[in-house]
């Protein structure tokens, strides 16, 4: 029924726990397309051996081609009538795909996308916000990137794929985002709100090069028309610098953040700053006349959807 496609290059740290998630799915006929894009020889397979499942199966890529490639290649090997893509160090709840398979219906043939948390490396909840619906995510598109969890919150049906294309491999760190516009074009999404993806947030992630996310972004732009949402892609970039400790540029981005919108959404400066992390973010803060860490109680609803994503994280093994 479904084919989980997942890209890896050399995170043998995460994998294990990632492939254990997708394999803990309930009531869904799977396999697992594991493409080793240039590990170092042996790393992978010895982790997917270490599972003892034939339901997985790797196809290894002796020099790394990125990952679009690597997930292009996973599709053309797929055998299942669904795709899915999760990336090597994020995490699904076990209803993950269930729940996806009943938004979907039957005979339908579109795509669907869940709501996501952002996790840390030890498996604690770090961020999120329940997803936007379906005709706010389709409507937003062109001008941000309104899909969570990055590229591991999508199912596809394997005939819209087609007609919508592989993703562009000339793209990096905003390939989902090009191919979520083209398949939405195509067919307006479904959704689950709930947040059944953990997104890992880590210094190693790989959307941290900030020059080929602004280039992907222009280009996103110039395709389909934009005008591209620079607050909310200047305020992610921000977040990814400081998470790399890279805080002054980190600093340079909130700033360009608060100049063009002329405020934060009350409480974001509270997160921004514990990313940044030390008295550069507090000393940010009081520039930004904002309130500081501790000072906004948490939205009910924000902290009720973490919790709930904390819950099924907590089962992990």
């Amino acid at each position: 029924m479904v084919s989980v496609v997942v890209p890896t290059h050399d995170r043998e740290r995460f994998l294990a726990q990632t492939l254990r998630s997708v394999l803990r799915q309930r009531d869904v006929d799977l396999e697992v397309i594991v493409i080793d894009d240039g590990s170092p020889p042996g790393q992978v397979p010895a982790v997917v051996a270490a599972l003892g499942d034939d339901r997985v199966r790797v196809l290894r890529n002796e020099v790394a081609h990125g990952v679009s490639a690597a997930r292009n290649r996973g599709v053309t090997a797929a055998r299942g009538r669904w795709l899915a893509f999760c990336d090597d160090d994020d995490v699904w709840a076990a209803d993950k795909l269930a729940e996806q398979l009943a938004a979907a219906g039957d005979g339908w043939q579109g795509w669907v996308y869940t709501g996501a948390v952002n996790v840390n490396e030890a498996g604690r909840v770090v961020g999120g916000r329940p997803p936007l619906p379906p005709e706010e995510v389709a409507a937003l598109l062109p001008r941000r990137n309104a899909v969570p969890g990055g590229g591991s919150a999508v199912m596809v049906h394997r005939e819209l794929l087609e007609r919508a294309g592989p993703f562009d491999s000339r793209l990096h760190n905003t390939e989902d985002w090009d191919l979520w516009v083209r398949l939405s074009r195509l067919e307006p999404p479904r959704w689950v709100a709930a947040p059944l993806v953990g997104y890992r947030v880590h210094s190693r992630g790989s959307s941290l090069v900030t020059r080929q996310i602004l280039r992907g972004a222009a280009e996103i732009e110039r395709r389909y028309g934009g005008p591209l949402d620079r607050v909310t892609l200047y305020r992610h970039l921000g977040r990814l610098s400081a998470r790399a400790g890279r805080r002054g540029e980190a600093i340079r981005w909130y700033a360009r953040t608060a100049l063009r919108s002329g405020r934060y959404r009350r409480g974001d400066l509270a997160g921004d700053a514990l990313d940044l992390a030390g008295e550069r973010g507090r000393r940010l803060g009081r520039w930004l006349r904002l309130p500081q860490p501790g000072s906004v109680a948490p939205d009910p609803a924000v902290a009720a959807y973490r919790s709930q994503g904390q819950q099924w994280l907590d089962r992990l093994v």
